[in-house]
This record gives C-alpha cells, structure tokens and sequence, in this order.
C-alpha cells in the first residue's frame, strides 16, 4: 500500500480541481509505481492538465517524461509527443506498453500498412501517446491528420534543438512555430535539459510560447563527482579509473571519431573488460543490438560518439567517460548527466590536452557554416576550455554558466585537491615573446610543441632547419618544464589571453606599465660563442647610420604610439618592478636597463634581470626581458604538484 503524498504536493496542485489532483496522484502510484511527486513536477502537471502551455527546463533524471505522459492520462484525447530519437521510439513505447498505456509511434521505420493501422487508432482515439518526429509533423498530410483527430496535448521534448545557435541546432524544429496557429486550443508543453539563458529566450520565442508558464529547476546534480586531467595516455588513463574506482560497473566512453570509437571498445574488451562499439556508422540491426545489450546488462561499457545516449533511460550508469574534449558545455553537460540517474554516487571524467583543441578549431573553420555560426561554435569551445582550466569549483562555472549560482561544492577534482597556481606573467612575457619572434623574424607559426622546444633551447630537426638557435628567445625558459609549459599554454588559451591587445592594462596598478615612448628594441642575442664574439666586435665598431623612417599607412595627424626624440619621461617606459613569486620557491629581483658601448644605437639597449643574492645563477646566456608590446596581466596558473620541489615553478 502507498504512503500518503506530501503536503507539498498536495499544494503544488491546489490551482486544480481537488478530482484532478487525486487522479494525478492515483496515476503516479497506480501506474509509475511512484508515491509523491519530485521537485516542480506536480505544479507542472497541473498547468498542462488545466490547458496552459509550459516551459520546462530540468536536469537530466529529473522526471520531465511524467510531466507529460500523466497529463496526457488526465485529459481527453491523444498526447502528441515530438521527439528527434528515432531509434528509441521503439523502445519508449514499448516501456509505456508494459505499463498498461496505450502508445504508438509514427516514423520512417514502418511499412506502409503499419503506419496506416497507427493513423487509424489515432483517429478513433484508442491512443493516449503518439511518439513522430518534427520532420514528419510539419507535413501538411500529418497536419491534416491531427486536425481530425482529438488531441490532448503537444510535448516537444529536446527543445533546445529549435535554438539556431545552439549546441544541437535541427532544423526541422523551426516548423513547430506553426503549432500555435494550427491547433490553438491545444496546450503544448516544451521539454530540455540543457538550456542556457539565451537559448531558453529563443526555443520560447521560436515556439512562440511567450504566453507558456515557465518551470526552470536546479541544473546541479550533487551526485556526481567532475573530474578533468590533462591527457597523457588517455586509454591508460581510463583503464585506471574502471579497475580502480568502477570495476564491474556500467559506463559510457565518449569518443569523437568513429574510429577511436572502435579501436578504443577492441582495446578494453583485449584486457579482459565488456565493451561495445556504438557511432552511425555501424549498420542499425548491430547499433539497436548493442543498445538493447547496453540497456539489459549489468557492468557493461559502452563505448559510443554522441550519436548515442539521448533518450537513453539506464538508471545504473556509474560513470561517463571523455577521451575527447566536448564542443561545448551544453553537450557535456548532457552527455555527463546519463550518469547516476538512480542518484547514487557516479563519476564524470574527462582527459583532454591541447591537440583536442586544435582538432576542434580546424574543424570549426574548415566547415562549411556561415561566419555567424563558426563565431558561436567557436565561444562554445572557448567556455568548454575555460571549465578544463580553471582553478575554482568545476561545478560552480558549470551552474553559472547556465545561469544558476553556487558555492563550491567539495565534490570535484578542484575542491578535493586545489591546484597550486604561481605568478605567470613573465612566463607568458616569455611565451608571447617567443611567438613574436618566430612570426616576425623567421615568418613561421608553429604549434605548442615547438614554441616550447624554442623556450627550452631544445634541439630537434625542425629547430636545426629553422635555424632558431639564432633567436634571441632560444632557451630562456628552462627554468620551467615541458609539462609546465604546456599548463602555461592552455592556461592562456581558456583566459583568452591570445587574442587580447598587447596593450591591456594589467589588473594591478602597480604593474600598469606607461605608454611606450620607445621604438621596439629586440630582445638580446643568444649566449652562443660565435655570435658572443661577433657582438663583441660589433660594439666596437663605429654606430651605422640610423635607418630611415618606415613608411606608414596612418592618415595624416592621426595619433602614433611612438613618441618623438626628447619626449617628456612621464610618456616613456615605466619603472615598475615586477616580481615572480612561487608557493615552492619565491624569487625577487629588479630590472635595470643596459646599454652596450654603442649606446647611442636605440637597438643595442635592452632589458637584463639583477637577481638578489641569495638566488644569483651564472649563465652564459644572456638575460631576456620583455619588450613594451609583451606586458600581459597577472593570471594564477594551474600547476600540479612537482616531482622535484626544490624547482622554481
């Protein structure tokens, strides 16, 4: 026998008839085999029961099915539910079936007697849910149909799909407009779970339900642990995670190519682990094989591309698993919701690395969208590698991105093990400066991997080739790591610092430097013998003759950033001192300037470091120091634990 409901619930129903309320709640324990109601789901019922149009924005596992399949119980007529699963249909019918609902679906999947047999059940109402998909509702032959039959209500579920610049834009969801006109008595009820602020605007302005009552609940699933970790050997990685911490368990591996999809599944079934392959390409009698295994079997894995896990209702998912970087926190967040649905403690865990955002990127621009939609799926990554990156709670960006604020929640990587951070800002004057340089003087741009080959003065073929002994910026980075290094790169990359102007004011005022009053100097020369002796030789000899203006494309009397000779010093480089300080190993020292005996040549003038005794080195390379055009401001770097803590950062 059922507990009474809460009294809660019995209130989130008091706009209704005290009849429809007890029904509502005899459907829920007679049918679904639940006692009470969860969340908002009782005030929604009751506003689509009475005829009003809704807007339902709730986590993954929330419950929004019974928000429309026990109004659809409630109210004469057929329940209309739109749906871009195709694949699952099948199955959600099936599920309802075994309950004692009538339900049925309409797709490409049915014979032509087979589709005419559901038409003729609709029309003669022994329906309560009719499952098609919004390609086949905007038919004007489907259109027709629905308008003889009599019909309970309109579901849209997925309703973030009808977003133009959205995660998972389809347009066959912009037709569903026409429901308002066509059918105006019949409420409609729109359904998503992942849904920002500005895509809730525009799925309600599309659907033209600005007059529907709008239910937003808590996209916080407290059950579920983040965790993200630069990625290593990511397959090793993963491996780790399922023996250590979910052996045994069923999982999901997302994986962006098919091919990973495939070699990855092979490579943990070789290790003696049950998994499944599961990406479009595969034929759909061994795709719907592989799910009804995935949905039946305990401690099965599967391993898919996000063609698959919409719709998908396995309560028991323990974890979700990326080995690839999301495109966008929308899809992430989606994708980590299939863990966990019973509630119990699962896990979200993600190993990306820098060549994942590149990969992304060139896809971004060699596809064959406008200039608009590249823009927006480029701000979609650029927030995704901003939630990989950070140093603060992942689940309160992951909440403030959807618009709901949080405190931190003890329950993620970052909470459970703070990242040490260190002052960045003359490592990343060292890293632009790099790039500077190699684009400037030798006209080349290179990836990661390079640029810190040049900071640590590494040699390689393409280095010797390139002949970057030679510049200025060869190995003035050795005091940090490659690993370091790589953390510095994607720590500017999610901050956005590659694109600012390089005269952004930094964030202390006493690090502002003055406007450059200067002509830019290069950086000093390398510490190599040869060129040494050669510097040596050209300070001796007489000063060249200063080179002639540079023509510029400025319009006349426009403002120029260089100041004239003789310039008043308030408009010349500023004197302030920066410091580098470090949680292992704190280091101060000033920044004087140096003139070789050619003083009177602007390009023999430099900047030179003079440590403070107690961390003096001795180098035969000759101090870096960054020019005007590379002052960045301060940015807390995510750096894990050293091996060696004795090590500057």
């Amino acid at each position: 026998m059922s507990t009474p409901p809460p009294a809660d619930t019995v209130s989130a129903l008091r706009e209704g008839d005290a009849g429809r309320t007890e029904e509502a709640l005899a459907i829920l324990s007679r049918v679904f085999g639940y006692d009470s109601f969860r969340g908002e789901q009782a005030a929604i019922i009751d506003q689509v029961a009475s005829g009003g149009d809704a807007v339902v924005l709730m986590p993954t596992g929330g419950g929004k099915s019974l928000c429309y399949q026990i109004p659809a119980l409630l109210r004469e007529g057929t329940g209309i539910v739109v749906s871009p699963l195709i694949a699952l249909m099948a199955d959600q019918v099936a599920a309802l079936e075994a309950v004692g609902i009538r339900a049925a679906y309409l797709n490409s999947t049915l014979e032509m007697h087979e589709a005419q047999a559901v038409e003729q059940q609709l029309l003669a109402g022994e329906l309560d849910l009719l499952y098609m998909a919004p390609e086949r509702l905007v038919l004007p032959r489907t259109v027709q149909l629905l308008q003889r039959a009599q019909l309970a209500l309109f579901a849209i579920d997925e309703a973030h799909c009808v977003s133009q610049w959205g995660h998972d834009f389809r347009p066959d969801y912009l037709g569903l407009s026409m429901l308002a006109d066509a059918f105006p008595g019949v409420p409609r009820i729109a359904l998503t779970a992942t849904a920002t602020e500005a895509t809730h605007r525009e799925l309600t302005e599309r659907l033209q339900m600005q007059q529907a009552r709008h239910f937003v609940s808590s996209f916080d699933r407290p059950n579920i642990q983040y965790r993200i970790e630069p990625k290593a050997s990511p397959r090793e990685q993963l491996l780790r995670l399922i023996t250590a911490e979910h052996e045994g368990d069923s999982g999901i591996v997302y994986c962006l190519s098919r091919k990973s999809v495939e070699t990855t599944a092979q490579w943990l079934a070789d290790r003696g682990i049950p998994a499944l392959p599961y990406h479009a390409g595969l034929p759909p009698e061994v795709r719907q094989d592989h799910q009804e295994r995935f949905l039946r079997a305990d401690g099965l894995i599967m391993v898919a591309t996000i063609a698959f896990g919409m719709g998908i209702d396995k309560p028991d998912v323990r974890f979700v698993a990326h080995l690839d970087l999301p495109k966008s926190i929308e899809g992430y967040y989606q994708e980590t919701g299939r863990a966990g649905r019973d509630g119990l403690p699962s896990t979200a865990w993600m190993a990306y690395g820098l060549g994942d955002v590149v990969s992304q990127r060139k896809f971004i621009e060699g596809g064959e969208g406008s200039e608009q939609f590249k823009r927006n799926a480029r701000s979609h990554l650029d927030a995704m590698l901003a939630l990989c990156e950070t140093v603060d709670c992942r689940r309160v960006q992951l909440l403030r991105y959807f618009g709901q604020d949080s405190s931190p929640c003890g329950n993620c990587d970052t909470c459970l093990n703070p990242p040490q951070t260190w002052d960045a800002t003359v490592a990343a004057q060292k890293l632009l400066s790099a790039v500077i340089r190699l684009d400037r003087e030798r006209g080349q741009r290179f990836g990661s991997g390079q640029v810190v080959d040049v900071l640590l003065g590494r040699e390689s073929e393409r280095s010797l080739a390139s002949r970057h002994h030679e510049l200025s910026v060869w190995g003035i980075g050795e005091e940090l790591s490659e690993k370091e290094w790589r953390t510095a790169i994607r720590q500017l990359l999610a901050r956005g610092s590659s694109r600012r102007r390089a005269t952004t004011a930094c964030s202390s005022p006493a690090r502002r430097p003055a406007p450059c009053s200067a002509p830019r100097r290069p950086c000093s020369s390398p510490s190599t013998a040869p060129r040494s002796a050669a510097r040596a030789a050209a300070a001796d000899a007489p000063a060249a003759p200063p080179a002639p203006p540079r023509p510029s494309n400025r319009p006349s009397g426009s403002a120029s950033r260089r100041c004239a000779p003789g310039a008043p010093r308030s408009r010349r480089r500023s004197r302030s001192r920066p410091t580098w300080s470090s949680p292992t190993r704190p280091w101060s020292g000033s920044w004087r300037r140096r003139r070789s005996p050619s003083s009177s040549s602007a390009r023999s003038a430099g900047w030179a470091r003079r440590s403070s005794p107690s961390t003096e080195r001795t180098s035969s390379r000759r101090s870096w120091a960054p020019t005007p055009a590379e002052h960045l401001p301060d940015y807390p770097v995510d750096t894990r634990p050293r091996t060696n803590p004795g090590e500057p950062p």
